[in-house]
């Protein structure tokens, strides 16, 4: 979630080397330098679940040794950025298994969407994850309702969308199972919620 911009310019390595001494996480395009936002706590709530429920999933599978990471780890669009944060990632190239400083083949990315990043994540930040050659499946999130949508790239490298949930604001099982076809597992939209509390619930 961008929340700021610097005055400075920077070039990949000096945006490395500088956002490694700041307080707050910063994203980079093109030479700038963008502050991250906190998200509301049902978004931090959602975010939690998803990576929880991941790592649990994967735990004894073939992808056991694959890296679930949450929102501190960065993921870079080349070597050279953009360098951004997703919500949640995971990786199974041997190269980010023991990467230091940010990512560069994730398989899986996630984003938890807010009202004020959602035009971002389906638009721009997509385009930008669409360059990542290791990427099969981009999901988002809803921090508004149990909705989940997947975009899955086959083969041919076309990009195809199932929605889980309540997609459309109906009365939607919440007990879909959403399948990451890459990794061969499954999550339950119920789990994926576990424990939310949405902005318009009775209290």
């Amino acid at each position: 979630m961008i929340a700021s911009q610097q005055g400075e310019r920077f070039t990949p390595e000096e945006y490395l080397e500088w956002e490694a001494q700041q307080p707050l996480r910063y994203e980079f395009f093109e030479g700038e330098v963008f502050a991250m936002a906190g998200g509301s706590l049902p978004h931090a709530d959602i975010a939690l679940n998803i990576a929880t429920a991941l790592r649990s999933a994967l735990r004894g599978t073939s992808h056991d040794r694959c890296k679930v990471r949450n929102s501190d780890a960065k993921v870079g669009i080349t070597e050279a950025g953009p360098f951004v944060y997703p919500d949640v990632t995971v990786t199974c190239h041997e190269q980010d298994l023991t990467a230091q400083k940010f990512s560069l083949h994730p398989c899986v990315v996630i984003e938890v969407l807010s009202e004020s990043t959602e035009a971002y994540d389906r638009g721009g930040k997509f385009s930008l994850y669409r360059q990542i050659e290791s990427l099969k499946e981009y999901i988002l999130v809803s921090s508004e309702r149990r909705a989940v949508e997947i975009f899955r790239r086959d083969k041919a490298g076309i990009w195809t969308f199932t929605p889980y949930g309540d997609v459309t604001g109906g009365n939607a099982d919440i007990n879909d199972e959403v399948t990451l076809t890459s990794l061969g597992v499954t999550l339950t939209v119920d789990a994926i919620y576990e424990s939310v509390v949405f902005p318009n619930d009775e209290t």
